[in-house]
């Protein structure tokens, strides 16, 4: 199991801020509920993380 292995499962995604000054990256499939508390610059991090992976992606599709 892997970040390649393809899976049939369908999830819900929210992300947003939270009354603590924290964001939150909320993760819904099936009966999981999976919630993730990050300080503003983790939050960055991650933001910065998938536009890597972003630019990756495209330029395996290229």
């Amino acid at each position: 199991m892997g970040i390649n292995t393809e899976r049939d499962i369908e999830a819900n995604l929210q992300i947003g801020p939270t009354d603590q000054g924290m964001v939150r990256l909320f993760v819904e499939a099936g009966s999981a509920e999976i919630p993730m508390d990050f300080e503003p610059e983790e939050a960055e991090e991650i933001a910065e993380e998938i536009l890597v992976a972003v630019r990756a992606a495209r330029a395996i599709k290229r």
